[in-house]
């Protein structure tokens, strides 16, 4: 018998093919459906590219105004699926929330056509348009105030900011937010989605689908980086101290948050972006004390690696969770923000699982022991 190559977390292993997203790691580069990231960013919009996601191509003006007007007016929950918010363990984290609440709003669709190639995601647009206001919710339940109503005259990021805080946020908060939402949107075949067409495979519902992929986010190696990120810098007094802080970290082989990247060997492109958006907001905060500590440390932790000849970058999370923390918005919402500006991507993947299905039906090597005597239980 051939010895068997075990691709331990599958990796290097091509699953599937896909017209959706491109990850070039190499370069530091990313696509979605052969748009740049850097392009979608600049002229896009979080609705637009949702459209772009479901679709796989760019709207005319009169199919991004329509679906944007659909995608507005789902955004409010059913009185049911408040009450549930309101019935919540205060004490759980968002995204056990999230996962349940998924499964909860499929009870209030119609299901004929969900298992068709053409799921009612794009009917409906729940996944998308209601967790914003889920999480909004529960937040704002949790610390004992009324939830707040989406308004459907602001973006997506711009409406979520209201939703949290009840003030609309100003024009340029609401589109940084937005452009946070457009890079997280979608990123080939990380675990969530990989898990959303796992699930997908089998002929499930695509909400069955996204309750599994937030399930896989909430896991500490997926989602989270972000908020671990601003927990380090809560470690650090100032930039003086960064250098004797990643020195300790490199004697006890601590890792540092936000560096690295499983696919990437240059620097993320979205981390570029998110950089930006730091030092915009922390100008017009008039607080930089978190971007100059990033920056020290990236600077700092680069000549470390260097002298190692190692290629280790600064991915997404490490600016966005400081992003956020300028927003105001509480570390623990960090991942539900992931999975809320997700969901379009883990759809546009269930959608294609469909367009060629064949369920996944990997084989594991086996290597226990066989033909073992059945002992009656009053010998054991």
């Amino acid at each position: 018998m051939s010895e068997e190559v075990i691709h331990k977390g599958l990796e290097g292993v091509f699953v599937t093919k896909t017209s959706i997203c491109r990850v070039n790691g190499e370069e530091g580069r990313l696509y979605y459906y052969g748009y740049p990231i850097e392009v979608l960013e600049k002229y896009s919009s979080f609705e637009e590219t949702s459209y772009l996601l479901l679709y796989g191509h760019l709207p005319n003006r009169v199919e991004l105004d329509d679906f944007t007007v659909k995608m507005r007016k789902s955004r409010k929950i059913s009185p049911p699926i408040l009450d549930m918010i309101r019935s919540f363990p205060r004490e759980s984290h968002p995204m056990e929330l999230l996962q349940s609440s998924i499964n909860f709003l499929s009870g209030y669709v119609d299901h004929k056509i969900e298992h068709s190639a053409y799921c009612n995601c794009r009917q409906t647009l729940h996944q998308i348009a209601q967790l914003p206001t889920i999480i909004a919710a529960f937040h704002r339940i949790k610390n004992g105030q009324e939830s707040i109503a989406p308004r459907d005259d602001l973006n997506h990021g711009a409406n979520f900011l209201y939703m949290l805080r009840g003030v609309a946020p100003d024009r340029e908060e609401g589109e940084i937010m937005d452009k946070c939402l457009i890079l997280h949107a979608e990123h080939g075949l990380n675990a969530s989605t990989f898990t959303a067409r796992v699930v997908a495979s089998s002929l499930s519902t695509c909400y069955c689908s996204i309750s599994a992929a937030i399930g896989s986010l909430y896991g500490s190696l997926h989602g989270g980086a972000n908020e671990k990120v601003v927990s380090m810098l809560k470690e650090i007094d100032s930039v003086n101290d960064v250098r004797p802080f990643l020195e300790e970290a490199s004697r006890t082989r601590r890792k540092i948050m936000g560096m690295g990247h499983r696919v990437y060997k240059a620097m993320d492109p979205r981390a570029v972006l998110m950089e930006g958006y730091l030092k915009t907001l922390s100008a017009k905060k008039g607080n930089s004390v978190n971007y100059n500590m990033l920056k020290e440390i990236q600077k700092v932790f680069r000549e470390m690696m260097d002298e190692k000849e190692k290629a280790i970058y600064p991915n997404v999370d490490f600016f966005s969770g400081a992003v956020y923390d300028l927003m105001d918005i509480p570390s623990s919402l960090f991942t539900p923000i992931f999975a809320m500006a997700r969901a379009p991507g883990w759809l546009s993947h269930i959608l294609e699982q469909r367009q060629d299905n064949r369920i996944f039906r990997p084989k594991a090597l086996f290597e226990g022991p066989l033909d073992r005597e059945f002992i009656p239980i009053e010998n054991r």
